[in-house]
């Protein structure tokens, strides 16, 4: 019997050790122990390289009190991330060599994914910053990165972290792939993870604005599991156009807006001109993203990203210091759209602007549109009102509630029919005024979202 009972603790602590991210049976979206997996992220690239763990856990902890679920960080960071050294004094090469990973450096990154898996929050971990092949016009480099050496640091990383239940893996980091040289580089790095995770790593890329994606260049690769994008730091990008187009080609694939216009950041990199973005341009990202077809979303500060402090020189005009960035009302906001998007079935969420009649306006005043079999949400960027068409989604009648991306709060709005089309008018309108109508099968009894 004893022996039974050790091999039964050993099957379990095996499946908990082993249990993977997977992609849901559409292709749509990712899936964490088999259930919809929400993604929440915050961009936290110098988290590994510039905080203390005290900080790191300040940071982690504010984080998942705001219903963030992924952190976005870099092993080896942008900002000189080679040769300026953590908080303890450590570089993570040794005499600047991938294939010499200096442990005093990682065990500083095993703390923090440790610490981030205590808080329920998932690392979206890049082993490299992109200028370690590709310095371009900016960054610091040094250029180390090839297909041998970079194959080898991949590998070492994917057996020290096999284990992990927190990390997804990005590779890139702000560039374009050159061409098949670049290519073979990243290509090489995501086999050796998953040879080391026995193919059950879930991996993409980071890449700079585009129209594609990181798919433009890997979405046929076997070991590419879902396609990032980078949007940028201008006003409203419509990016709606990009994710739906993505959420829509083939082969089909999960599909993610990973860096959009962070908050307090200077627009278009032009501050004097644009200003510096707010939190409703953040949360508009957020709503447009998710109801356009993306599985999840990823907020960014301009001061965070970088983690400004004293000790550290500003990089495009920061107004504060990260630990004062924390509360910005953007971040803050992030836990709404998560609890609207977790309110109703996840995995039955389809982007469908025939729903309403208003489906073309542009980013500005958009109204975006998704459903699921008994539900559907609207979003109207600017307040205006629109036009729901029937039989959309199941039931004769329909229940409806305004949601306030704002703040959070819920106002009823009755029941209509859903036999014929309905004109809906937010509670308010103007610039700032987002509202999300939520509409349900009314015979389906859905709590309050």
């Amino acid at each position: 019997m004893r022996k039974y009972i050790l091999l039964f603790v050993f099957l379990i602590s095996f499946f908990n050790a082993h249990a993977q991210f997977s992609v849901s049976a559409d292709k749509h979206y990712l899936l964490r122990d088999g259930k919809p997996f929400t993604w929440i992220g915050d961009t936290a690239w110098e988290l590994f390289h510039r905080l203390n763990r005290e900080d790191a856990d300040r940071y982690l902890k504010k984080r998942a009190e705001q219903g963030f679920t992924v952190v976005q960080a870099v092993a080896l960071a942008e900002l000189d991330g080679i040769r300026a050294p953590n908080a303890y004094g450590e570089k993570p090469l040794i005499d600047e060599k991938l294939t010499k990973p200096n442990e005093k450096y990682f065990e500083h990154v095993d703390w923090i994914i440790n610490k981030a898996a205590e808080y329920g929050i998932t690392i979206g971990f890049l082993p490299t910053w992109a200028d370690k092949l590709d310095a371009g016009t900016w960054g610091k480099g040094p250029e180390i990165l090839n297909v041998q050496d970079g194959a080898t640091y991949a590998t070492w990383l994917a057996k020290r972290y096999k284990n992990k239940k927190n990390i997804i893996w990005i590779l890139g980091g702000d560039r374009q792939p050159r061409g098949e040289q670049d290519i073979a580089v990243w290509r090489a790095m995501g086999k050796a993870i998953m040879k080391v995770t026995n193919n059950k790593a879930i991996i993409t890329y980071h890449c700079q604005p585009n129209q594609l994606g990181s798919a433009e260049w890997f979405r046929n690769e076997d070991w590419f599991a879902f396609n990032m994008f980078q949007t940028g730091h201008c006003r409203d990008t419509p990016v709606y156009d990009r994710i739906n187009a993505s959420y829509n080609a083939t082969p089909t694939k999960p599909t993610i807006d990973g860096e959009p216009i962070y908050e307090d950041h200077p627009v278009c990199f032009n501050v004097k001109d644009l200003g510096t973005s707010s939190a409703y341009d953040v949360r508009k990202s957020a709503y447009l993203d998710l109801l356009s077809g993306a599985f999840g979303h990823t907020y960014g500060c301009h001061d965070i990203w970088q983690m400004y402090s004293p000790k550290h020189e500003p990089l495009n005009g920061p107004h504060m210091f990260w630990y004062e960035a924390l509360d910005l009302p953007g971040a803050n906001q992030m836990r709404y759209v998560r609890r609207l998007i977790e309110a109703r079935p996840m995995l039955d969420r389809v982007p469908d602007q025939t729903l309403i009649q208003e489906g073309d306006r542009p980013a500005p005043e958009r109204i975006q549109a998704a459903r699921g079999k008994d539900y559907a949400f609207v979003y109207s960027a600017e307040g205006k009102p629109f036009t729901v068409l029937a039989n959309k989604v199941s039931g004769d009648k329909l229940t409806a509630y305004w949601y306030n991306p704002r703040d959070g709060k819920v106002k009823e709005a009755g029941q209509v029919s859903n036999k014929q089309k309905n004109k809906f008018t937010p509670p308010t309108n103007g610039y700032g005024q987002d509202w999300v109508l939520v509409l349900d099968d009314a015979a389906k009894g859905y709590k309050t979202p």
